[in-house]
């Protein structure tokens, strides 16, 4: 059966040329002045609207994609995400659940078919259509606002009209993508889908201090009139967060009874080191419920899909039960965003992305967390604490979540310290990068939820890993994650089966080249993934520390940095060092991703942080790295390896 033209940007669509065998879409396609475009510029003439301020509030919506007419998980459609209001907000509800009021959503879709004359169907799959429609919505603001509308007009002077028709429902929203439009339409920006490059050219953009000022009156208006928070928010300055509490409560006469997180002294103890990016399988307001009932669990922040806006639950001293893993808790700060890591029906929208990397910025530069992806981490890379566990672990944000997208907006790329070899020897290392856009993975078949969410089978239009085959040949099996399958069956394709995956931003040991394959080593064995000279999806990495098992042995891997048992003053605490079933076998060698790895447990097991010899820190002298050794990160001893 031939699958259908999966499509996410109707720009590139647009300027499609043939490309010659040998030629890379890099080389081939040209470069696309994204203002210049027929359906920006024809929308901008007929409203009286300035191109280049249509396709920046675009790219800070969608970053120029339309999704073939999928909906955001906050039901925005097109290349400017108009919202289909009524339903979002039936939708909102529902996840809050009965008796519970939730803000108004703005039905951005409506004004634009009222304004445009266009249906509702059309504005939501005609991306041309979508673009007027948006373009009307915006120039009836600024005429509301009494500013001149024209498309030579100075992009500034629309500020006000760019927050109104945004479709954020706070002030402190509607402010930060104003802000974030005008200052794209500074710098330029420029992003890469299937090998074309589409850019916004840095324009001259005169003053908007005084429509900044009315926003921002209203902001202080806000914040005013909001009730206090009874703790400090834990956010860099300008970026909406709101206060809303994890409950720290006894559930019975039992102690050890309590819901739903633990109280802790980090950073001082235990020491903080680890951003966990997890995605809701659901919507905000419903989480936010959950987050708040102390029979369930907690993690330190959620981010809403529409505007990015954020909710703080608990202060970074205090641990949330979030990652599946106590030690990973215990050293970790938990953030789930809206929406769903299979992304058949709906996608993570690029005001979340924004204000989730501001907020993971500002806490790793705040907790002294390295910006690398052995640090911040999806959930779907957090190791079981023993091999029974492996196949219950979780594999948010899944494929769809752009991790290089999302490590520039951390202003870290993920091709820092990396550079293109065209012929890789075996024992270089290099990092898993093969681009999102373009990069097409098969995934197949339905999650887990209830009911499951489905792909359409076949090659996905954006993914975030390279495959991994047994031998270098694509129609070879997967390889097999002996954890997941100990009859030693191979991987799958279906969206929870991460065996045999490399993520993108990962580092990996060359084990083998055979031409346009490349071999790496990965749980215990060789693992091969096309990377073609011509379109390489491995960049080799300038520095790097890797590690072999000493003395010609085999060695075992964990799923936490345990102390060893004479650490502990109570016998009754000894906590088991349990290795996994992979084997690191002998003249294998695997990446190091952190040489200072904490090695300790955090006891608390009780409510009442005052009992004696419990809520304390057990810190031991066996030391462990971090290493790179599958799809999830995992930890040795050092005493087990040799370092180059």
């Amino acid at each position: 059966m031939t699958k259908p033209m999966s499509r996410r940007n109707f720009l590139v669509a647009a300027v499609a040329v043939p490309v010659a065998a040998g030629v890379t879409a890099a080389t081939a396609a040209p470069a696309l002045a994204v203002d210049q475009h027929d359906q920006f510029t024809a929308a901008a003439t007929k409203y009286g609207v300035p191109a280049a301020v249509l396709a920046a509030i675009s790219y800070g919506q969608t970053r120029w994609e339309d999704h073939a007419g999928a909906p955001s998980t906050s039901l925005g459609y097109g290349p400017m995400h108009l919202v289909d209001g009524t339903a979002a907000q039936a939708q909102r509800d529902a996840a809050a659940g009965k008796g519970t009021s939730t803000a108004g959503v703005i039905d951005t879709l409506g004004r634009a078919a009222k304004l445009s004359g266009l249906s509702e169907d059309i504005l939501r799959t005609d991306p041309a259509a979508n673009i007027t429609g948006a373009a009307a919505v915006l120039a009836n603001a600024q005429r509301t606002l009494g500013h001149a509308v024209g498309t030579h007009t100075d992009p500034a002077t629309w500020y006000e009209a760019i927050a109104a028709s945004s479709g954020f429902t706070t002030a402190a929203s509607q402010r930060g993508f104003a802000d974030d439009v005008i200052a794209d339409l500074r710098s330029g920006v420029a992003k890469k889908a299937s090998g074309v490059r589409l850019e916004l050219k840095a324009g001259k953009v005169g003053s908007v201090t005084s429509q900044r000022a009315v926003l921002t009156r209203r902001v202080e208006t806000a914040a005013k009139t909001a009730k206090p928070a009874p703790y400090p928010i834990d956010a860099p300055k300008g970026l909406p967060v709101d206060w809303v509490p994890a409950p720290y409560e006894q559930l019975s006469e039992d102690p050890t009874d309590y819901g739903n997180h633990d109280l802790a002294r980090r950073p001082v103890s235990p020491a903080l080191n680890t951003i966990v990016i997890h995605d809701m399988e659901g919507y905000y307001a419903g989480s936010l419920k959950l987050v708040q009932d102390p029979t369930y669990l907690a993690w330190n922040y959620s981010v809403r899909s529409s505007d990015g806006l954020i909710a703080q639950h608990l202060e970074a001293a205090d641990v949330g039960w979030h990652a599946g893993n106590w030690y990973v808790n215990s050293h970790s700060i938990g953030v789930e965003h809206e929406g769903f890591a299979v992304s058949g029906p709906t996608w993570f929208s690029e005001p979340m992305y924004r204000k989730s990397a501001r907020l993971i910025r500002y806490l790793a530069q705040e907790y002294k967390i390295p910006l690398d992806r052995a640090h911040i981490i999806g959930h779907d890379q957090v190791p079981a604490t023993t091999t029974a566990g492996i196949k219950s672990m979780h594999w948010d944000p899944g494929p769809f979540w752009d991790w290089e997208h999302y490590f520039e907006l951390l202003k870290a790329p993920l091709t820092r310290g990396t550079g293109i070899k065209r012929k890789l020897d075996v024992g270089d290392v290099i990092r898993i990068l093969p681009g999102f856009d373009g990069n097409e993975q098969i995934i197949t078949g339905c999650d887990t939820n209830n009911p499951p969410i489905c792909v359409v089978d076949g090659p996905q239009a954006a993914t975030n890993f390279v495959a991994l085959h047994l031998q270098p040949d694509e129609g070879a099996p997967l390889v097999n994650d002996i954890g997941m399958k100990p009859d030693g069956s191979p991987a799958t394709t279906k969206p929870d089966d991460v065996g045999a995956r490399a993520n993108t931003g990962t580092d990996f040991v060359v084990a083998g080249v055979y031409g346009d394959w490349t071999a790496i080593w990965y749980l215990g064995q060789k693992a091969w993934f096309q990377n073609p000279a011509a379109a390489p999806t491995a960049r080799l990495l300038k520095k790097g520390v890797k590690a072999v098992p000493k003395d010609g042995r085999d060695i075992q891997v964990y799923g936490r940095a345990y102390p060893e048992a004479s650490a502990y003053s109570n016998p009754d605490d000894v906590q088991a060092i349990s290795p996994f079933s992979y084997t690191w076998a002998a003249g294998q060698e695997y990446v190091i991703a952190d040489q200072d790895v904490p090695t300790d447990y955090y006891k608390a097991k009780t409510y009442d942080v005052t009992t004696a010899g419990d809520h304390i820190d057990i810190v031991g002298t066996t030391k462990y790295y971090l290493v790179y050794f599958g799809h999830r990160v995992m930890y040795v001893m050092a005493d087990d390896v040799e370092l180059s």
